[in-house]
């Protein structure tokens, strides 16, 4: 449980597959509008494939331990 005012962050992974351009972006869509904040893509590779096997999303939503969210950051170097 969070002590003050800022909730306890939400964590959310998103296992997409087939991977294609259309699944990650209905996913991203999906859940960004849903607010949470995307955080970083990993794919899972099939030995002998050039293609990924799936892939699995990272979302947050809230403020993660210690900082400031990813896109928050990236924000402050631009």
């Amino acid at each position: 449980m969070s002590s003050g005012g800022a909730p306890a962050p939400a964590y959310k992974v998103v296992e997409v597959s087939p991977v294609a351009d259309e699944t990650l972006e209905r996913a991203l869509n999906e859940w960004t509008g849903q607010g949470f904040a995307f955080e970083s893509l990993h794919f899972v590779m099939r030995e002998g494939s050039h293609r990924p096997a799936l892939a699995y999303l990272f979302f947050v939503r809230g403020e993660p331990p210690g900082g400031t969210t990813a896109r928050a950051a990236s924000a402050g170097r631009a």
